[in-house]
């Protein structure tokens, strides 16, 4: 066994699965990720005794930015593991990266080539490929941000690829004996900047990773449901349900469910088992409810009816008669024979226990739904599940792009300006005669570059060119 390849040994498996037993239920995206971009080798991804996942694999390596990542750290790997017979083949034998097949991975090369990146020196010396490379790593890192949801801390991510003072002899020097003297921690055999003693493989699952990179920086990550998964029984309880239905609705309470928990669920279970069994959402909101409900069906591909209910009085909702008379018409005039029920709300059992011809599955918050009902639901038989249970992590598209719609929409009613109408008004006010060209120049150097300043308070201003 070569010092690249990674151990195998029953000991090794042994303690992969005592780690992944006290990170239970975790997700794999961030550290599939961190192993795609860090340089960790094909096969690992393909071996599906190991955490990296073959889908991130493939879908990074569509991008650009993420492959010259991944393949400069590939690169500054072979030479950390191969220093000595590299640096002798390029001092005695004039042999050079792309002479030396057997140390330094090839494709890798070629491809940052193709990318734009050509390593190539003349008559270079060993530790000048390694400052040049840092360097690329450097400049190109926050290329990559995007790849990370903005739950999780960028500056720490980003500092797992920069080698410190990887631009100086002494600062790869002390990566080196670093390396050398503690291969245990670094996982796959692959070089990241991991200061911490912690050993066993860091990328077993998110839930471990993410702790443990937290840790190494005197932070603590509190919400784990970004970073867990409802388990297997959980989702194939939902299968089966699916899998016994003939026609299956969704209808979701709105003023009783999170929009984002709920996306969640849909997002973390086998999209084809969902398109092929689920027939419609139906969405029976509130005016007062969020406005995430408005954009969900950009993120689905299940038919989405909005029904938005008006109210008679102020202050009494009729979001729950609404979804009571609409389920009992779809199952009794429409043939749906199974409803998914995303409610937390107890009053819904009476419509679930006084249709006995129609099956259901509630979906429900933990912390919203009463032991009552639970209990009913229990003993009638009936199959219910937890939102909270589902990884919230992947909800941060929903998030974002809801904060976005409000954000715009408050600029626009807030924000109307004309800047033609504004600068008549100004030349009237001020009686500032100017010719054409004045004009032009005024608006060239004062109004086309102006921008908008947030202040201290959060408050928004506008600031002239000068």
């Amino acid at each position: 066994m070569t010092a690249d390849e990674p151990a195998s040994t029953t000991e090794e498996m042994t303690d992969e699965a005592r780690l992944h037993k006290e990170y239970p239920d975790s997700t794999y995206m961030v550290i599939s990720k961190i192993a795609y971009l860090a340089g960790v080798p094909r096969e690992i991804f393909e071996d599906s005794t190991k955490s990296p996942q073959m889908e991130w694999f493939n879908s990074l390596e569509k991008d650009k930015n993420a492959r010259i990542i991944r393949n400069l750290c590939m690169i500054r790997t072979a030479i950390e593991h191969n220093y000595k017979k590299l640096n002798q083949a390029m001092t005695y034998d004039l042999k050079n990266l792309d002479t030396l097949p057997e140390y330094i991975p090839q494709g890798a090369l070629r491809t940052l080539r193709a990318d734009g990146i050509a390593l190539y020196r003349a008559n270079c010396k060993l530790n000048q490929y390694l400052i040049d490379i840092n360097g690329h790593i450097n400049n190109r890192i926050n290329n990559i941000k995007g790849l990370f949801p903005i739950w999780l801390e960028w500056s720490y991510i980003r500092e797992l690829f920069i080698m410190p003072a990887g631009n100086t002899e002494a600062g790869i020097k002390k990566a080196a004996t670093e390396f050398y003297g503690s291969m245990s921690k670094y996982p796959y055999g692959v070089y990241i900047n991991w200061a911490s003693s912690t050993t066993g493989n860091i990328l077993i699952n998110d839930k471990r990773f993410v702790t443990l990179l937290y840790q190494e920086h005197e932070d603590y990550f509190y919400d784990l449901s970004k970073i867990s998964d409802a388990g297997y029984a959980t989702k194939q309880a939902i299968y089966d349900f699916l899998e016994n239905s003939t026609k299956t609705n969704l209808v979701v309470d709105c003023e009783n469910s999170d929009p984002y928990r709920l996306y969640a669920m849909l997002h973390n279970l086998n999209e084809e088992a969902l398109l092929s069994k689920i027939n419609k959402i139906t969405l029976y909101d509130d005016s007062h409810t969020t406005s995430a409900w408005d954009i969900l069906d950009d993120f689905t591909g299940i038919p989405i009816e909005h029904i938005e209910t008006e109210r008679l009085l102020e202050h009494k909702s009729q979001v729950d008669a609404h979804l009571i008379a609409g389920t009992v018409t779809a199952h009794y005039r429409d043939g749906v024979d199974s409803f998914i029920l995303a409610s937390s709300d107890s009053d819904y059992w009476a419509m679930i226990s006084d249709v006995p011809t129609a099956r259901f599955l509630v979906a429900v918050e933990s912390g919203l739904c009463s032991p009552t009902l639970k209990q009913r639901l229990e003993n009638g038989g009936y199959t219910y599940c937890y939102l909270n249970d589902f990884c919230t992590g992947n909800s941060n598209q929903l998030k974002v792009q809801a904060m976005l719609k409000e954000v715009r929409s408050c600029l626009e009613s807030s924000i109307h300006i004309n800047v033609q109408d504004m600068l008549r008004e100004a030349y009237t006010a001020t009686r500032a005669e100017m010719s054409d060209a004045e004009q032009r120049q005024f608006y060239d150097r004062y109004i086309k570059p102006m921008k908008l300043r947030i202040l201290s308070d959060g408050t928004l201003s506008i600031e002239l060119g000068s």
